[in-house]
């Protein structure tokens, strides 16, 4: 039963965090009611108005009144109409009739229930990439920026979360940012595979058209043409059942999940570094990090978008299974389905990069907690330019061998079993053996000659990479963004 109030009360009902909690005004409206019931009117106006272009007895009054009324749309009489006809399409066509009675003979004329439910979830899925792409350009810049700043400051890199040789803070960046440029050229190119599916009638014969043009088969082809141009697409989908098909889901949702899985990645790197208070994600003056350890800084953003990329990686599952059991033209077991899956993925997408925007624009980093961690390591990796150093000045590698493999097993006792520094070098500098090189060893040591060409690459990837890609996005960089919650 409902609690006491339930229907005028919207606290007393669930509602979806998605929507309620954190994604952007833009996306909640793109998947909305108002947006797709909108649509749906406005695709009855694009086929009347080709209809009548190519010689169908329809009016300039009728046209007019339809235009007139689009958005004139009266969401109690449709909620009551549906529930006597059991048909969301047919409630709103006689919802859309009544404030047009002259038009109301010609609405959804010769059309199926997917001319308006599959063309307006086309429109929909592409203008939701077109809110994802900026959001995703912007992060890229940010971190762009970022792996710039940060270049050539040596960190301590991990293989196997282990320690490995130093790469540079602003190369790590890179790595993310290479992943984040893939998925922007894949949403772009998901985005312009879109096609419409334009006007194909009910098993995608167009042979309700067909028999609107007495058999004109190119007056058919022309009202495709027609209406697809009208919706923004330069394309149709040739050959359509009652629905496109839903393998195009699958690819809208494969690469928004291929997004999720690279900011999952991105933001347990940050946890990860936050755990060895190298990096941290942005921390607010009164934020409090735990209820019961007042000095805790908890990356609570970074695990937002862990948790929500988790979710969104898991959706692509929808939309394989719902194509793997469309009967010949359709079933309409995809029709729930599809309605959470698609509007979720977008909608969880669109969350998780503006929290990775905010956590871009306020990384904070702390050179001496890296130099620290440096030292403690790379004694026992300079072992090697110690050798070589030896060599140079006259040593026997293999005797150089054996003693460094001494004093390092009892430096790593020191730094295992006591607890204590990594005392490799002081061990070094204290054998008579290496007084040939003790004038050098601060110069073996200098963490910037491990790092390779890790600042050359840095620049080189941005500039021809990074930078270009992100040109048609300039003019939507905007400043920087504060989260709500």
């Amino acid at each position: 039963m409902a609690s006491p109030g339930a229907e005028e009360d919207p606290l007393a009902r669930y509602r979806s965090p998605l929507v309620s909690r954190y994604a952007s005004a833009e996306m909640g409206f793109n998947f909305s009611e108002r947006k797709k019931f909108g649509t749906w009117r406005r695709l009855w106006l694009y086929l009347a108005q080709a209809e009548k272009s190519l010689g169908l007895p329809i009016t300039d009054e009728q046209i007019q009144e339809m235009e007139a009324n689009l958005d004139n749309i009266d969401f109690k009489m449709a909620a009551e109409e549906e529930k006597k006809l059991r048909h969301d399409v047919m409630a709103h066509v006689h919802t859309f009739a009544h404030c047009c009675p002259k038009a109301a003979a010609i609405i959804h004329l010769g059309a199926t229930s997917c001319y308006v439910g599959d063309n307006t979830d086309l429109i929909v899925l592409r203008d939701g990439f077109n809110l994802l792409l900026p959001k995703l350009a912007r992060v890229i810049s940010r971190l762009a920026d970022f792996a710039e700043k940060y270049a050539d400051l040596p960190t301590l890199g991990f293989t196997h979360y282990q320690p490995a040789q130093l790469t540079t803070v602003g190369k790590r960046c890179c790595l993310w940012i290479q992943d984040l440029c893939m998925d922007l050229q894949n949403l772009e190119r998901a985005r312009d595979d879109l096609r419409f599916r334009g006007v194909k009638g009910t098993t995608g014969t167009q042979a309700s058209f067909l028999q609107l043009f007495e058999g004109d088969h190119s007056k058919v082809e022309e009202l495709d043409r027609l209406v697809t141009a009208k919706a923004g697409f330069k394309r149709s989908y040739m050959v359509t059942g009652q629905t496109y098909s839903r393998k195009v889901d699958i690819e809208v949702l494969s690469v928004l999940a291929s997004l999720g899985a690279s900011i999952h990645k991105i933001c347990t790197d940050i946890r990860l570094l936050a755990n060895l208070k190298e990096i941290e994600e942005p921390f607010e003056k009164d934020q409090i990090g735990s209820s019961a350890m007042p000095y805790k800084r908890n990356p609570m953003r970074s695990e937002r978008c862990c948790s929500l990329a988790r979710h969104l990686m898991t959706l692509v599952l929808d939309p394989l299974q719902t194509a793997s059991v469309q009967w010949f033209e359709r079933t309409l077991d995809d029709s729930a389905n599809r309605r959470v899956c698609l509007a979720e993925a977008f909608l969880t997408a669109d969350i998780i990069l503006s929290t990775l925007q905010n956590i871009s624009e306020g990384l904070v980093v702390y050179p001496k907690v890296i130099e620290r961690r440096i030292r403690q390591e790379l004694p026992f990796m300079a072992t090697e330019n110690i050798i070589m150093a030896m060599v140079k000045a006259g040593g026997n590698r293999q005797d150089c061998h054996e003693k460094i493999r001494v004093l390092s097993q009892q430096a790593a006792a020191v730094v295992k079993q006591e607890g204590g520094d990594n005392d490799f070098i002081a061990r070094v500098r204290a054998d008579p053996y290496f007084s040939p090189i003790h004038k050098s060893l601060e110069s073996l040591l200098d963490p910037s000659s491990f790092t390779g060409r890790a600042p050359q690459q840095v620049a080189k990837f941005l500039k021809e990479e990074v930078r270009p890609a992100l040109i048609p996005y300039q003019s939507k960089m905007g400043g920087k963004i504060e989260l709500a919650l």
